[in-house]
């Protein structure tokens, strides 16, 4: 194998498991891919074809109802793979959402018939899909539990630390806030003027900082938030 290869393999612990023989099988039916920022890399009514194991980069997964209300699912990061992608190959559905590159992305293309050998020869793959699978459906329960039972302004502040980059800003709008929470870009724009009333945040044309992460991080902290 190439270094590359071996390089890819050993992001994912449950595939440097795997025998050699199907390692091999593995790598002969996989592709390493690059797609841009911005690109839908599946969308709803599509059939999946492939199974997408992330290196670099993520992807934004989300709703749109009927009324074209966004609402955000969960991002896969590298080293993860997508669950509604497994879900979607192993029950032969088609996709009932979005996913978008939201930077650069570069990753490993499992193709349906290598992902559907590999699931029926080997327990180690198996329980690779469906540990990574477990996980992200427990996220999902997670993400109910917020949207029913959780303050807005919670939930606002523990998306902003999560969202924040190495300078403590977050570089997205009130609506890209909104989609994120599944609320009223309306909602978004009280909130955080009531965050930066109390000196925890400054707002900027399209982004916010976090001026407060101390505050903020209590707050969500103290409401089971993360």
């Amino acid at each position: 194998m190439s270094q590359e290869t071996e390089s890819w393999i050993a992001r994912f612990a449950g595939l440097a498991a795997l025998p050699a023989d199907l390692r091999r099988a593995l790598v002969a039916g996989s592709r390493i891919l690059s797609v841009p920022e911005g690109t839908e890399v599946f969308a709803p009514g599509q059939s999946p074809d492939h199974l997408l194991l992330l290196l670099e980069g993520s992807v934004r997964v989300q709703q749109v109802s009927d009324t074209g209300r966004e609402v955000f699912l969960y991002r896969v990061h590298a080293g993860e793979s997508c669950v509604l992608t497994t879900a979607c190959m192993l029950a032969f559905e088609e996709y009932a959402a979005f996913g978008v590159a939201e930077t650069p992305v570069r990753a490993v293309a499992i193709p349906r018939g290598t992902f559907d050998d590999l699931t029926a020869r080997s327990e180690v793959f198996r329980q690779f899909v469906f540990k990574a699978y477990s996980r992200r459906i427990t996220d999902l329960f997670s993400l109910i539990d917020s949207i029913v039972f959780q303050r807005m302004d919670v939930r606002l502040a523990a998306r902003l630390l999560e969202l924040a980059d190495g300078d403590g800003v977050v570089r997205a709008t009130h609506q890209v806030l909104s989609t994120e929470l599944g609320t009223a870009r309306e909602v978004i724009s009280r909130t955080l003027a009531e965050f930066q009333r109390r000196g925890w945040v400054v707002q900027r044309r399209g982004a916010v900082e976090l001026v407060g992460a101390e505050a903020l991080e209590r707050m969500s902290r103290a409401s089971g938030a993360r």
